[in-house]
C-alpha cells in the first residue's frame, strides 16, 4: 500500500494536481489568521503562532481535538470559514486523485503505462484464442507475473480476466515499447509472432535489449530456425502448432532439445514392445531397471487394454502390456524376454 501511494503520489506531482488544493488552503490560512486575531481576544492563546497552525490543521479537515477554540461570534463565523476551506480544499483534492486515479486505469488498459516487473516473462504478439490458451497454461502452472504485449490493432487489454497478466501495446519490434514491457529485465520471452518473417524481427529487437533473458519463438516452418541461431545460439525454436511445447520449454527451458533429439533419426528413439504373457506379474521396477542395465534404456509409459498406466515401481505389470520406451535402438523380443525374466 505504501508503495501504491508513492506511486500516485508521484503521478499526481507530475501532473500538476497539487496546484489548486494548495492554492485554496494556503489562501484559507493566510486570511483567517489576520480576521481571528482582530476577532478574539488577546487572552486567547488561540491566536499564538505556535497553536492557530494547529488548530487550523485539526478545523479545516474536520477533526476538531477542541483543546483550542474561538469564544466570540466573529471567531465562531472564522471557524466556519475555515471549515468551508477545509471541505473545498479536500473535495478538491479527492476529485483530483479520483481522476488520477481513473487516467491511470485507462492508460494501464490501453497499455500505455512502464510496467514495474522484473524476473518476469514477457509474450509477444497476441492472436485471439491461442494466447488465451497460453497464458491458461502457463498460469496453472504458476508462471506469474506475465506481460502481454500486442500490436497497436489491438486497441486495449484483451484478457482483462486474467489480473496478473500486465500488458503493453506499440511497436513490438521498437526498443521503447520493449522496454515499457519490461523485456530488459524478465527471464524468460515467448516470441509468437503472426508469421516467421516477424518472429526472426522481433528475435532481434529482444536479444538486442537483453542478452540474458531465455528466448523461445514459436515457428511455422521449423526448417527457418537455423537463421535464429545466426542470432544467438541460445534462442530456442519450437513448433508453432504445438502450444504446450512452448509453455514446457519457458517453464523448463532445454525441454525442446530433449524432443527434437527423440524425433530425429539416428539419435536416441521412442520405440514399444510387449510383454509376454508368461511374464505377467513382473513388477515394473524390475523392467525398468533391467532395460536400463542391460541396453541404456528407459521405460516412459505402460499401455493395456488401450489405457495408459501409471505403475509405481512395485506394481505388477498385465502380461501382453506395452512398454513404450526411449533407447538408442530398437530390442528385439529375444531381449526384452531376457529383461523380464531377469
Amino acid at each position: 500500500m505504501p508503495f501504491i501511494l508513492f506511486r500516485l503520489v508521484r503521478r499526481l506531482g507530475r501532473a500538476r494536481a497539487w496546484g489548486l488544493p494548495l492554492l485554496i488552503v494556503v489562501t484559507v490560512f493566510l486570511t483567517s489568521w489576520p480576521l481571528m486575531v482582530w476577532a478574539e481576544p488577546s487572552e486567547n492563546t488561540i491566536t499564538a503562532a505556535e497553536n492557530y497552525w494547529w488548530w487550523f490543521l485539526v478545523t479545516a479537515s474536520t477533526v476538531g481535538y477542541g483543546d483550542f477554540f474561538p469564544t466570540t461570534v466573529g471567531g465562531h463565523l472564522v471557524g466556519v470559514y475555515v471549515i468551508i476551506g477545509g471541505i473545498a480544499t479536500l473535495t478538491t483534492l479527492f476529485t483530483r486523485i479520483a481522476t488520477a486515479i481513473e487516467t491511470a486505469k485507462g492508460q494501464r488498459m490501453m497499455g500505455r503505462i512502464d510496467l514495474d516487473l522484473s524476473d518476469h516473462l514477457v509474450m509477444l504478439s497476441y492472436t485471439p484464442g491461442r494466447t488465451e490458451r497460453l497464458v491458461e497454461e502457463l498460469t496453472d502452472d504458476g508462471t506469474l507475473p506475465i506481460a502481454l504485449c500486442a500490436w497497436e490493432d489491438v486497441p486495449q487489454n484483451p484478457l482483462p480476466q486474467y489480473p496478473d497478466v500486465e500488458f503493453v501495446r506499440g511497436d513490438l519490434a521498437d526498443e521503447a515499447v520493449l522496454r515499457r514491457a519490461g523485456v530488459h529485465r524478465a527471464a524468460r520471452v515467448l516470441v509468437d509472432a503472426r508469421d516467421d518473417n516477424e518472429a526472426l524481427a522481433l528475435t532481434v529487437a529482444v536479444t538486442h535489449v537483453n542478452t540474458d533473458a531465455h528466448v523461445v519463438v514459436t515457428l511455422r516452418d521449423m526448417g527457418r530456425a537455423r537463421n535464429f541461431s545466426y542470432v544467438d545460439d541460445d534462442v530456442r525454436c519450437v513448433q508453432w502448432h504445438s502450444p504446450r511445447l512452448a509453455t514446457e520449454e519457458l517453464q523448463d527451458p532445454g525441454i525442446a532439445a530433449v524432443y527434437t533429439e527423440l524425433m530425429t533419426p539416428g539419435g536416441r528413439n521412442t520405440y514399444s514392445a510387449r510383454l509376454p504373457a508368461e511374464f505377467a506379474g513382473t513388477t515394473f521396477g524390475r523392467v525398468q531397471e533391467a532395460m536400463g542395465r542391460g541396453f541404456g534404456a528407459t521405460v516412459l509409459a505402460v499401455q493395456h487394454d488401450g489405457a495408459l498406466l501409471e505403475p509405481h515401481w512395485e506394481t505388477p505389470l498385465p502380461g501382453g502390456s506395452v512398454l513404450y520406451y526411449v533407447g538408442g535402438r530398437r530390442l528385439a523380443q529375444a531381449e526384452i524376454d531376457v529383461c523380464c525374466s531377469a
